[in-house]
C-alpha cells in the first residue's frame, strides 16, 4: 500500500491507496507543534484505527508547502514506517512541463493538483483550489502549466472581515437563503459566498478570453470547493481527492 501525505498551511491530509483504490483518508492540523515521536504515533494511530497495518505500508510521497515540519514529520516516517518518502519537488517527474517564468516558485500542491486534472478530465484545464489561498492553475493541452492566479481564501477572508472589523462577529461559511440580507450574520456569509462565487466566474470567463480556450475543462477541489462548485454551472468538476490522486499518480511516474 502507498500512503500519500498532502501538507497543506491548514491540514496535513493523508490517503492510503492499494493499488488505485483510496481505501482511507485521515486529517491533522498542520500548525500544532509535533516532534518526530508525535508525528509518527499519530499517524500510526490513525492507520490502525482503520484496521490497516503499518507494516503493509511499502511507500510514501508528500506534497508540503510547509517548510519548517518536514524535519520532524520525514524523520518521523523513516523511524516508524522504516521508509524514506518521495517528496514532490524539483526534478521530480510529474507528466507536465511548468513554463512559468519561475518554476521553482511553484507550490508542490499546485503541481500535484495540475497532474491530477490534466491526467484525470484532460486538457486544457484549469485547476482551482479553495484552501487556505484560492488558486486558479492553468494546463494547456499538451500538458504545460502556464499560468496560475492566487487570491486569498474564503476562510482567510472571513478571518480577516471578523478579525478587523470589532462590531464584526465570527460566522460559519454557509450560503444565505438570500444575498439580500436584513442582519449581520447573513449579510456577511452572502458577501463571502456570493462574492467567492462572482470572483470565480469572472476569473474563469478572463482566462477563457485571454487564452482563447473555449474547451477549457473546469475542476474545483479544496475543502470549500464544493460549495462554490454547487452554485456555478462555470465549475464542471468537483473532486474533493484530487490532491491525493496526484500524489499517486506522481509516485506511478517515479518508482
Amino acid at each position: 500500500m502507498l500512503l500519500v501525505i498532502d501538507v497543506g498551511n491548514t491540514n496535513i491530509t493523508l490517503g492510503v491507496f492499494d493499488g488505485e483504490e483510496l481505501i482511507a483518508t485521515f486529517r491533522l492540523t498542520t500548525k500544532q507543534q509535533r516532534t518526530s515521536d508525535e508525528f509518527g504515533l499519530d499517524i500510526c494511530g490513525l492507520i490502525e484505527h482503520r484496521n490497516l497495518s503499518v507494516n503493509d505500508i511499502h511507500d510514501i510521497i508528500i506534497a508540503s508547502v510547509v517548510p519548517d515540519i518536514m524535519y520532524s514529520l520525514t524523520s518521523a516516517l523513516v523511524k516508524y514506517f522504516n521508509r524514506t518518502p518521495l517528496e514532490v519537488g524539483p526534478g521530480i517527474r510529474t507528466g507536465i512541463r511548468i513554463a512559468t517564468e519561475n518554476p521553482r516558485e511553484i507550490g508542490a500542491d499546485r503541481i500535484v493538483d495540475c497532474v491530477a486534472a490534466y491526467q484525470l478530465y484532460g486538457g486544457p484545464v484549469l485547476v482551482m483550489d479553495f484552501g487556505t489561498a484560492t488558486t486558479y492553475d492553468v494546463v494547456t493541452k499538451d500538458g504545460a502549466f502556464i499560468a496560475g492566479i492566487t487570491a486569498p481564501g474564503l476562510r482567510t477572508a472571513a478571518r480577516a472581515l471578523w478579525g478587523d472589523a470589532a462590531k464584526l462577529p465570527e460566522v460559519e461559511i454557509k450560503k444565505p437563503a438570500s444575498i439580500l440580507a436584513r442582519e449581520t450574520i447573513s449579510s456577511m456569509q452572502a458577501g463571502l459566498v456570493y462574492g467567492c462565487i462572482g470572483q470565480t466566474e469572472y476569473i474563469i470567463d478572463r482566462i477563457i478570453q485571454e487564452t482563447g480556450y473555449k474547451d477549457l475543462i473546469t475542476v474545483a477541489t479544496g475543502g470549500l470547493g464544493k460549495l462554490i462548485a454547487d452554485e456555478t454551472k462555470k465549475i464542471q468538476y468537483y473532486d474533493g481527492m484530487l490532491t491525493l490522486q496526484g500524489l499517486r499518480l506522481i509516485y506511478e511516474k517515479n518508482r
